[in-house]
């Protein structure tokens, strides 16, 4: 079964601006399959998994251009970046002949890649101005359930226009955290288990050796553990290194990759020229809660759902929800979202900031929370435009508590 992903559309809108698209994202997201199901019959296909073709785009990339005749979709682009500057000349030549016809820009190559930091550091040097980037993660909620939701925004009046079609119990959403977004694990094609044990495997033999050339395996498996259930925390480099027994440039590297390759977000605190007095170091949230729970060790949902990580995986699951809508649209996260804790330890789980304007939210497991807002004017002091704040949490409606901060489900993501 197919699950369609909000990122079509704009893979499409790209597709007739740019003559190359890169859809970038972790293993088994689904990037392959989704650009399968929207290639059109006269699109070729291609992947550099098959070592085979992998050999000859290394050894002759003009030859193998010649076989794959664009148009055409090329998977895991990294194992041969030298494709790239075959490519941008195939670009440039095609862009000049539509120019002399005034004919309008046509896609010539779907790029897929699974290790970003290469992926982008190679795209950036041979294509800049010529392609559209976006980044896959895991299925979303509103992708599970279809809802076809719009960018999200905490913008009241337009999450008023979005309609709640299935209001989930508690049990029911851990059940959905627990399992995660994996397209091969929503859809049953696996076992959750079996899934996740095999996906650390590969990761680690594939991925992170030929990345980091890590001999030492057990201490890479032992620090994303150890991670995992430190997830919505503040990452303190020396802090992990120490537990971990590696050194402290080492962490900086190996969470750099985890970052790169989708496995983590790191979310940068808000700051103003205004202070000083806030925390430096980014919150850690894994991008797929399912392999978050699988490596925190917790046997089924309902151990999770009352467990000592409930809290925090919760936010990690709206924060992820937030970052992968934002994807999908090719919005910046980076740019929008922040947290906020100052030395007074008063924190906000995130600030959404557009412009001059900051809306402060809160992400909290319960229905009906207690003094979720009791941070939120500490943010005067930084703009005089603090729009009413969001709670994201398990209410059954959007609802006002005062005229400043709203209940929200998090099902409107």
């Amino acid at each position: 079964m197919y699950i369609k992903r909000m990122m079509e559309d704009n893979i499409i809108k790209l597709s007739k601006e740019f003559p190359v698209i890169v859809v970038s994202g972790a293993r088994q997201v689904g990037k392959s399959t989704m650009l399968q199901m929207l290639k059109s019959q006269t699109m070729n296909y291609v992947t550099l998994d098959d070592l085979n073709a992998r050999s000859l785009a290394l050894s002759d990339p003009k030859y193998f251009l010649e076989q794959y005749p664009y148009p055409v979709l090329i998977d895991e682009i990294q194992y041969a970046p030298n494709l790239l500057n075959y490519i941008k000349i195939i670009v440039d030549e095609q862009r000049l002949k539509w120019l002399k016809a005034n004919e309008p820009n046509k896609v010539l190559f779907w790029l897929t890649g699974s290790q970003q930091f290469q992926v982008m550091k190679n795209v950036s040097e041979s294509l800049s101005g010529r392609v559209g980037i976006l980044q896959l993660y895991s299925l979303s909620l509103s992708e599970i359930n279809q809802n076809n939701f719009s960018l999200f925004t905490p913008k009241i009046d337009e999450l008023k226009n979005k309609k709640l079609t299935h209001k989930l119990t508690s049990q029911e959403l851990f059940e959905k955290i627990f399992k995660g977004g994996m397209p091969s694990v929503v859809t049953n094609e696996i076992d959750r288990n079996n899934y996740f044990s095999s996906y650390i495997s590969t990761y680690i033999e594939r991925d992170i050796r030929q990345l980091l050339n890590v001999g030492k395996t057990i201490e890479f498996y032992n620090f994303i553990q150890y991670l995992a259930v430190r997830t919505a925390q503040e990452v303190n480099y020396s802090s992990i290194a120490k537990e971990i027994g590696i050194d402290s440039k080492t962490v900086k590297s190996w969470i750099s990759i985890l970052e790169a390759s989708g496995i983590i977000y790191l979310l940068q605190p808000y700051h103003s020229n205004l202070s000083k007095r806030l925390i430096k170091s980014p919150k850690l949230y894994f991008m797929d809660t399912g392999l978050c729970s699988y490596l925190a060790k917790y046997p089924d949902f309902k151990t999770l759902e009352v467990g000592a990580l409930s809290g925090a995986i919760f936010e990690t699951y709206v924060v992820s929800e937030i970052i992968k809508n934002f994807a999908s649209y090719g919005k910046d996260p980076k740019m929008h979202l922040y947290y906020y804790r100052d030395k007074d330890q008063k924190e906000i789980d995130l600030i959404y900031v557009e412009a001059d304007i900051i809306y402060p939210i809160e992400i909290k497991k319960g229905v009906n929370p207690s003094n979720p807002t009791k941070n939120f004017d500490v943010l005067k002091r930084y703009s005089s435009q603090v729009a009413p704040g969001l709670i994201l949490c398990m209410t059954p409606q959007l609802q006002p508590i005062n005229k400043n901060s709203w209940l929200c489900p998090i099902e409107l993501i």
